[in-house]
């Protein structure tokens, strides 16, 4: 079965740091590009951050670069997502997918596969 399981998430206070986490099932890890996006109460979902298999590849969105950092290893088929410095605009529930593509897009579309999500909120 397919599956992709996040881990993570929990609230924090603004300046804060989590780590996210994304298992995969290994048939849906190999040579694709994976994927975070968020999406917040009354927000469409929006992409955050992708890394293609090699790691030399890695997208952000504007919100998120110098604060976030997207990575893998493929050995234990896992990716993660390093949020530091985190806001209050950064509360959503957070999801991970993996790209049917093996070069970077940032569509929700060209995703074929999602977790379930994890819930990251950020106040005082």
């Amino acid at each position: 079965q397919v599956q992709l399981v996040e881990s993570g998430g929990g609230a924090v206070t603004p300046g804060g740091s989590l780590r996210l986490s994304c298992a995969a099932s290994g048939s849906i890890f190999s040579n694709n590009v994976m994927g975070w996006f968020r999406q917040a109460p009354g927000k469409e979902r929006e992409f955050v951050a992708a890394v293609d298999w090699s790691s030399r590849n890695t997208a952000y969105a504007d919100s998120v670069k110098g604060r976030f950092t997207i990575s893998r290893d493929n050995a234990k088929n896992t990716v993660y997502l390093q949020m530091n410095n985190l806001k209050p605009e950064d509360t959503a529930v957070y999801y991970c997918a993996r790209n049917r593509y093996s070069l970077i897009t940032t569509i929700a579309n060209d995703y074929d596969y999602w977790g379930q999500g994890t819930q990251v909120t950020v106040s005082s």
